[in-house]
């Protein structure tokens, strides 16, 4: 008990409960001149900020009183979540994220398994209170997904998300053959930060190079007679990005954007951690040769991080959304 009491004393003290009271107090100030609601978007984003807060300090004082009460049980089950808020001090670990799924090789089979960990993303972020959207998706001609693009909007969902970013493998019977062998299939996911503001990111308007073109639905039958999908080139880089969610050019152009500056901030972080890491060695881009976690259906049930070693042999709570400990176990390490 008393690991926990000091444990919870530096959380406490590191939380800065007072700080954030006085934030909360400047956003009700704030909240009552006429010129707070002129922009709606704006006011609700404040808004939203201060109960956050708020709950952040409903949480510490709840700390408090677990501990006081000498609730072990609770009071380190609570401690266990505001600590890892503490591992959460990148530039954009606060805001929101951009998470991308796509099939590897092996047709139907992986298209089914990238839409399988959509599915387990977007029960997670619902399970955190988030809200999200999906800002691009290519359907599988059988089954499944190709690939798909979700925003996610919420405190911390880039913080939370981003170390799920790498190669998702599976292992499992086959639903697609009737010899039912056993059958691996792969998925990348791609996690990048929303760049809220584009003074962070500038770009040149000489180095875009835009196309729009009509969005279609599932089987390819075009769901408007208006080109509103667009696709976005960034010349000096050669990076593409598509947006096609939204029934407004206007609004995909904005999409388009916000993952195209949330690309180029990643490929500048990467090369940092890259000159980081040289003289260390075992540095590994995140991509298709970066394998963080293996869902095993078939012949047991097993979901293992390879980063960290933390497993869980419950794989329907898994796929279900409930990721928490792997996230916790990877942001611990970092």
């Amino acid at each position: 008990m008393d690991d926990l009491k000091v444990r919870a004393s530096k959380l406490l003290e590191r939380l800065d409960v007072e700080g954030k009271r006085k934030e909360i107090r400047n956003l009700e100030a704030e909240s009552m001149k006429p010129s707070f609601w002129q922009s709606h978007e704006a006011a609700a984003e404040k808004m939203k900020a201060m109960a956050e807060l708020q709950k952040e300090i409903d949480s510490a004082e709840n700390l408090q009183e677990l501990v006081s009460s000498a609730n072990y049980e609770e009071a380190e089950k609570l401690l266990a979540e505001l600590e890892v808020l503490l591992f959460l001090s990148g530039p954009y670990d606060e805001g929101g994220a951009i998470l991308s799924i796509h099939s590897g090789q092996g047709g139907v089979e992986a298209m089914d398994w990238a839409e399988m960990l959509k599915r387990m993303y977007i029960r997670f972020i619902e399970r955190k209170g988030w809200s999200h959207e999906v800002i691009e998706e290519t359907y599988g001609e059988e089954a499944g997904i190709k690939s798909a693009v979700i925003s996610v909007e919420g405190r911390f969902s880039y913080g939370f998300l981003k170390s799920e970013a790498g190669v998702h493998r599976l292992v499992r019977q086959s639903p697609f053959n009737a010899d039912k062998l056993r059958q691996t299939s792969f998925a990348l996911v791609e996690v990048l930060p929303q760049i809220q503001d584009a003074k962070e990111l500038e770009l040149r308007e000489d180095d875009l190079e835009w196309e729009f073109y009509r969005a279609s639905s599932h089987g390819g039958q075009n769901v408007q007679k208006v080109s509103s999908a667009v696709r976005l080139k960034h010349k000096p880089t050669g990076i593409v990005v598509t947006a096609q969610g939204e029934r407004y050019q206007a609004q995909n152009r904005e999409y388009a954007l916000k993952i195209l500056r949330g690309k180029l901030w990643h490929l500048a972080e990467e090369e940092r951690k890259k000159e980081e890491q040289r003289l260390k060695g075992g540095y590994k881009t995140p991509g298709w040769g970066n394998q963080i976690r293996s869902y095993v259906l078939h012949p047991y049930h097993m979901v293992k991080d390879l980063r960290t070693d933390f497993e869980t042999s419950n794989t329907e709570a898994v796929l279900n959304g409930e990721i928490d400990g792997f996230i916790e176990e990877e942001l611990r390490k970092l």
